[in-house]
């Protein structure tokens, strides 16, 4: 495949599967201990990786869950967040401003703080009660992030009685990472053409429903706005009918996720609307590429990790079509802000 290195991508995402064993054991410890409640707390875009899991427990267990800005919670704190409270804190370098603050804050109460990094030797390395260490870089993270917050997930609801299936949804995840990578060799012959798309226009639209929605999320935040600057309206498709719809017209760029869990319905919406209005309606659905051996549960699971590996692929022609690399910057960790 075009600018891909095989074994560094499998290495990770294997990596990120076997962290499986520590996240259960971490879980399972501090709901032991009393946890009242979880917060994922992640700065920029990695806290959108957390928003499947998220939605996952908010919608099939009882237990708390907050998704929460370190940023502001270092200046107000929570009457939640206390020493009964178990902490995600994901960070691809370890050194994020804002979450290393938040560590500090969190340390003061004290919670039980399980940090997800890929470098240990790092504030947010050494500074969890537990450190989830799995190296990445930001082509190969996001489908990291997300299986190690969907293991998160799926041991607080284990603990709690609220899944039945928990070791055979960790066995199933041991094949992940080869079927990650069939998707993207299924996808690759039509990546160009996906990342013409994009490159022949300066701003698009974004929309997806459920687990889809952070997918578009962070694609249209983080990868096309700060990495090739291209403007966005990223919207989630319960949105979309709701204000954003009288944007679109001739010309008007708009792409729409597709995953395949329970909200597809709204997706579904969207795509009868737009073609009679734009004639530069794009759909990416993971259904057309994800290996059919995956179990009907786990493509719903992991639609957004799926459509992430096909997204690198994307963005590796676009940052060479558009002869913008992906690492280039005008302000992010270049200046002082």
């Amino acid at each position: 495949m075009f600018n891909f290195d095989e074994a560094r991508f499998l290495k990770i995402q294997k990596g990120a599967v076997a962290l499986a064993p520590a996240i259960d054991a971490a879980i399972v410890d501090a709901m032991t201990k009393g946890a009242k409640n979880l917060f994922f707390l992640g700065t920029g875009g990695v806290a959108y990786l957390m928003e499947p899991a998220v939605q996952l427990l908010n919608r099939h267990s009882s237990f708390p869950v907050y998704k929460d800005y370190p940023a502001e919670l270092v200046l107000t704190g929570s009457s939640n967040l206390t020493k009964n409270s178990i902490v995600v804190m994901p960070s691809l370098s370890g050194t994020t401003r804002e979450s290393v603050a938040m560590l500090e804050k969190l340390k003061e109460i004290p919670a039980t703080v399980i940090t997800m990094i890929g470098h240990k030797d790092t504030p947010l390395g050494d500074g969890g009660n537990t450190a989830l260490v799995n190296f990445a870089e930001d082509d190969t993270s996001s489908e990291s992030f997300y299986i190690q917050a969907l293991l998160v997930a799926l041991s607080v609801m284990k603990s709690r009685g609220e899944i039945d299936n928990y070791d055979q949804l960790v066995a199933e995840l041991q094949t992940i990472p080869q079927m990650l990578l069939k998707a993207k060799e299924a996808f690759e012959p039509k990546a160009e053409d996906y990342a013409k798309i994009i490159a022949d226009a300066d701003y698009h639209m974004f929309t997806g429903a459920g687990n889809m929605w952070p997918a578009a999320l962070y694609y249209s935040t983080c990868i096309l706005e700060e990495m090739q600057w291209i403007r966005t309206r990223p919207v989630h498709a319960s949105d979309f009918f709701h204000g954003p719809l009288e944007l679109i017209e001739k010309g008007v760029s708009l792409i729409l996720f597709r995953g395949e869990d329970e909200y597809d319905a709204l997706a579904e919406r969207v795509a009868n609307f737009a073609p009679q209005y734009t004639d530069c309606f794009t759909t990416l659905a993971i259904a057309d590429f994800v290996p059919r051996s995956v179990s009907p549960q786990m493509r719903a699971l992991l639609s957004p990790a799926f459509m992430a590996t096909l997204l690198e692929r994307l963005s590796a022609h676009l940052e060479v079509m558009r002869d913008h690399p992906l690492v280039t910057r005008r302000y992010y960790k270049r200046v002082t802000y």
